[in-house]
């Protein structure tokens, strides 16, 4: 009798310390905070990181030699192949020669499906087809990704900084323009937002994603948002309208032919209305001559651009 209680304690014993950890890892899964980084290697390496909506997002790092705790962060958004450690490794030989750290998040479509979760920030739960019903709270945009990976690093790398830079290529472009919109208190620095295939124009009369209207956009401080340091890149051969991954439609259209078009359109329409709000305009349109719609050129161009 006495080894039978003895075998049924311990089988109490099991059963209770299984029903602990299954608890606790089901806890640990839903986590409302970020997880900050145990380690995060020098040199080329990756971690994961979850968001504060439960998301996984891959993040691609590069931590040259010599760094400090005052060492640069710049974030990197990759374009619609979702390849963020192609993005990372086009910048190596740029994060030696300037002395900056490489952090480049992945934004897969398991998590972040087509352009609504990605390009567009899920600010919609169809962000070609906005309204108040369908706007998901500001947790579970995209965009919230960014502040909070920004600390977590910094506590993984043991790092000071108190701004990062931003460089996103093709639909990297359009999340790095829309973030720098709809994020105002975010603690970027210079913003490059290179060869976007469309954009959200500031104009009040345009339905999002296009224009501001239907959109929190409506009510965005125009003075804090020109006066970003956001820089406008393209190459002055991007300009084939039958480019691969360029969106037609008539508001798409509406913009230019193509990504060089595009890009003039959406710069000229703020720089008038700033100039006819007498506001202070600190955006730049960067066009790079005889490149086209290569990622590797522009990147590597982009970090000159920030760091020159």
């Amino acid at each position: 009798m006495g080894n039978l209680l003895s075998v049924k304690g311990i089988l109490l014993v099991i059963f209770m310390t299984t029903l602990f950890v299954a608890c606790s890892e089901k806890t640990n899964s839903i986590l409302s905070e970020p997880i900050t980084p145990n380690t995060i290697p020098n040199g080329s390496g990756s971690f994961e990181y979850i968001s504060t909506n439960n998301k996984t997002v891959k993040v691609f790092s590069y931590i040259p030699s010599n760094t400090t705790s005052n060492t640069a962060i710049v974030f990197v958004f990759h374009g619609v192949g979702r390849n963020a450690e192609d993005y990372r490794n086009a910048l190596i030989s740029k994060a030696d020669q300037y002395g900056f750290i490489i952090m480049t998040p992945e934004f897969s479509n398991i998590d972040f499906p087509k352009g609504d979760a990605y390009n567009l920030g899920n600010v919609f739960v169809d962000g070609d087809n906005p309204s108040p019903s369908t706007l998901n709270p500001e947790k579970e945009w995209s965009f919230s990704v960014i502040e909070p990976l920004f600390d977590s690093i910094k506590k993984g790398i043991n790092n000071s900084t108190l701004k990062y830079h931003i460089i996103g290529h093709s639909a990297g472009g359009q999340f790095a323009h829309r973030f720098t919109m709809y994020k105002p208190n975010a603690r970027s620095n210079k913003i490059v937002a290179s060869a976007s295939g469309w954009y959200t124009v500031t104009d009040l009369a345009v339905s999002f994603p296009y224009g501001f209207m239907n959109s929190p956009l409506e009510t965005r401080e125009l003075s804090s948002l020109f006066e970003k340091k956001l820089i406008l890149q393209v190459g002055s051969l991007d300009n084939d309208p039958s480019a691969a991954s360029l969106r037609h439609n008539e508001f798409a259209d509406a913009q230019g032919p193509h990504r060089v078009a595009r890009a003039n359109y959406f710069f000229n329409t703020a720089s008038q209305l700033a100039k006819n709000k007498n506001i202070t305009f600190q955006w730049k349109l960067y066009i790079k001559q005889n490149a086209d719609h290569n990622s590797i050129i522009a990147l590597q161009n982009a970090a000159d651009l920030i760091f020159n």
